[in-house]
């Protein structure tokens, strides 16, 4: 269909003999949510990493029309393709505007300034932080600013990692209405987490994901309502 952004058709990814991922097939619309819900070392992180190109997988895999294989990591995120890890990776000793500035180097200087204003606007604490250090924010403060880093590149797919670990109730609240906020301006989303109930919540489809394979997809609805998923996942959300 000419709305996929991203096609993953038979993904697998070995550590030495330890196959992580095991024939994983999925889609990502434009303006769509999809998730990927499962335990810890289900192959949730590797499945992005290798969807980034920063691990080598077999199977294929087709962003925006092009043949992922044939790419590496700077050419996806010239396409559109960007991830936020789990780690958040920002520059601890660089101020937020720096860190912020460094997301948008690809782009025209004009540019930049424009979409940095459309960051500001969207997480007015980092604005009101431009001039702290990343290292000295809180754990929330710091995903906005790995989110709001990510946007400097005008993605077309967003792919967030555990975007809510480690972080209190109140503030897993204000960024999944984040997500769903980006989705309305026509970012897609694919989300990894490991709170599958505020994961379900936000997404338009699901898998689930166990011991490297994907053990159901549908609807992000109906998984919620599968009883199967209720019991193994959103029990203790």
């Amino acid at each position: 269909m000419s709305d996929v952004l991203l096609e993953l058709d038979d993904v697998t990814v070995a550590y030495g003999k330890v196959q992580a991922v095991r024939g994983v097939s999925l889609a990502v619309r434009a303006g769509e949510i999809v998730t990927v819900i499962g335990a810890n070392g289900a192959g949730k992180s590797t499945l992005l990493n290798a969807t980034m190109g920063a691990l080598p997988a077999a199977g294929a895999a087709r962003f925006a029309g092009a043949d992922l294989a044939r790419l590496g990591v700077e050419d996806r995120v010239a396409l559109g393709l960007c991830l936020v890890p789990e780690r958040r990776e920002l520059f601890s000793t660089m101020t937020v505007e720096d860190n912020l500035v460094l997301g948008g180097f690809r782009v025209p200087r004009a540019e930049s300034r424009r979409i940095l204003a459309e960051v500001y606007e969207r997480f007015p604490r980092l604005r009101e932080r431009r001039d702290q250090t990343a290292g000295t924010m809180s754990g929330g403060e710091r995903q906005m600013l790995a989110m709001g880093r990510a946007l400097m590149s005008r993605p077309k797919l967003l792919m967030l990692d555990e975007p809510s670990l480690g972080l209190a109730p109140r503030i897993v609240a204000d960024i999944f209405r984040i997500i769903a906020d980006l989705r309305a301006t026509g970012v897609a989303i694919l989300l990894v987490e490991q709170n599958a109930r505020a994961a379900l919540a936000a997404a338009d489809h699901a898998h689930v994901m166990e011991l490297g394979e994907v053990i159901a997809s549908g609807p992000a609805a109906d998984l919620a309502r599968d009883e199967r998923i209720v019991q193994s996942y959103l029990g203790i959300h």
